[in-house]
């Protein structure tokens, strides 16, 4: 009896820089029982591992491919070499420009399982955007998945179609526990008897950290606001802080490798995004037991345990500020980490997608 071809899966994004989706990737990659490979478009080893020093454990297993701003042809081709190199077998594509590389990098390859993820769907409000993810999900007819049931229902509405597969993002549940909340804040120099709201996102406008530091503002002085990430808005969110009087109560921790001991160390946490996909930082905040009020946009209210976190709209700072007092009155029906354990676990998750893989597109 002829021996079954080992599957070898690659997952691509366009950079691997702190955020989000690449966190899923890397636990996908942690998680699957199958060799996987990461290709990411954009950046350099070098730079990647300087920015986000957690990849260095996974470097053998980390490709970069530096692509320089515009449509680059050529990219689709050392792409097939890759995969032939690496005997690539399964190719999973997360957003558009990884779907247009690699999306038809695999099919020239002869590659049959081709999955793409939509980890949001307000960039298909653009029409040029909207007309290129008709034609390439039209030609490449990969399988296509939304991490949350609010982006399929959105991709519906914008593309006109109902072939879209959910799979909803997890976390490792066993590296995100319950910890000691005084060791924690000593730990990243934090004040040890305050009210502590955390907040973990890039610091761009779409993910609204202004939002909060208004909302800190309607708050008592034994509120502080504890910012982890980094991005284009760091400066502009200091100059606010500053400007309101706020400078002994924000701390901003810059890029925390040590996720698990930020959202230890705190009382509450807080998303207050613009817009969404289905984010990866409630459920970790929830599994080390941590309540959170976030944004409802997106996908957010499929990670909100709903007896022990609250869903607040979205550009409504005395909104945020009544959920965060509103908290340490609730008492729980239900741990937040319990929700968590049943809804968003990493294992689950790494399941569906190995698989979707093992069914030809």
């Amino acid at each position: 009896m002829k021996a079954s071809k080992a599957r070898v899966n690659a997952q691509i994004v366009q950079h691997l820089c702190p955020g989000g989706i690449e966190t899923l990737v890397l636990d996908l990659m942690r998680h699957s029982k199958h060799k996987t490979l990461i290709f990411s478009l954009e950046g350099t080893r070098e730079q990647a591992m300087e920015k986000w020093p957690v990849l260095k454990p996974f470097a053998e297993r980390l490709v970069f491919l530096n692509k320089q701003p515009g449509f680059q042809p050529k990219l689709i081709k050392v792409l097939m070499r890759l995969f032939s190199w690496h005997k690539i077998t399964s190719v999973h594509t997360h957003h558009i420009g990884p779907l247009l590389y690699g999306g038809l990098a695999s099919r020239f390859s002869g590659i049959k399982s081709l999955i793409h993820t939509e980890h949001d769907a307000w960039h298909l409000a653009d029409k040029k955007r909207r007309l290129l993810q008709k034609c390439l999900i039209s030609y490449l007819k990969p399988l296509w998945v939304a991490d949350a049931k609010a982006v399929a229902v959105k991709i519906s509405d914008y593309l006109k179609t109902s072939d879209v597969k959910v799979i909803t993002n997890g976390i490792d549940i066993d590296k995100f526990i319950p910890g000691d909340r005084q060791k924690a804040r000593r730990q990243f120099k934090l004040p040890e008897k305050a009210s502590l709201i955390g907040c973990a996102a890039r610091l761009e406008p779409v993910k609204g950290q202004d939002v909060l530091i208004k909302a800190l503002q309607c708050l008592p002085p034994s509120y502080h606001l504890a910012i982890a990430g980094d991005g284009s808005a760091k400066s502009a969110l200091k100059h606010q802080v500053r400007q309101a009087g706020l400078g002994k109560r924000v701390h901003f921790l810059g890029v925390v490798d040590d996720m698990p001991s930020f959202y230890q160390a705190l009382d509450v946490f807080c998303l207050p995004s613009r817009f969404e996909g289905m984010p990866l930082s409630p459920l970790e905040a929830q599994a080390c037991n941590i309540p959170s009020v976030i944004t409802n946009v997106g996908g957010s209210s499929e990670v909100v345990c709903r007896q022990s976190s609250v869903l607040v709209p979205p550009e409504k700072p005395f909104s945020i500020a009544e959920a965060i007092l509103d908290l340490n009155v609730l008492s729980y029906r239900q741990t937040p980490r319990a929700f968590v354990q049943q809804q968003g676990n990493i294992k689950d998750t790494v399941l569906a997608y190995d698989q979707l893989a093992s069914e030809p597109s």
